[in-house]
């Protein structure tokens, strides 16, 4: 089996609802996903995927969609406030934990038709989560 992994930082914001802690409110970080490949062979120059291409594909939809972007739950009742203000937001369904955001671009990466094996989101320098599945 052979394996990949390229490293994309990017900023975001969030808050979380339902929760009972610091992070009901909205705050921000420098997070870095982690994305990794596997496949049983390489192609013809001898690689699983070009850095390259993950970097242009993974790297650049984040940078679209979700770097110095508020992520917010759908149910989100900020949504109106930052949309009229013009804001960049990017809005899912669940709530925008790292578990959640790292399954989020997971599911990117598997719908280029990367073969991603697992995506993890560095929130702080000491805390993760990881998709994978």
């Amino acid at each position: 089996m052979f394996r990949v992994t390229q490293e994309i930082d990017f900023c975001y914001g969030h808050r979380l609802l339902n929760y009972d802690g610091k992070c009901k409110h909205l705050h921000g970080h420098n997070g870095r996903a982690i994305i990794v490949l596997e496949a049983e062979s390489l192609d013809h120059r001898g690689m699983l995927v070009d850095f390259s291409d993950i970097k242009k594909q993974v790297a650049g939809w984040i940078d679209a969609n979700l770097d110095h972007r508020m992520i917010l739950s759908a149910n989100d009742p900020a949504i109106p406030f930052f949309r009229e203000q013009g804001e960049p937001l990017f809005v899912i369904e669940p709530n925008p934990t790292a578990e959640n955001i790292a399954k989020l671009i997971y599911d990117f990466a598997a719908s280029a038709k990367l073969p991603v094996a697992e995506v993890s989101l560095w929130e702080t320098f000491k805390s993760h989560a990881t998709y994978r599945r």
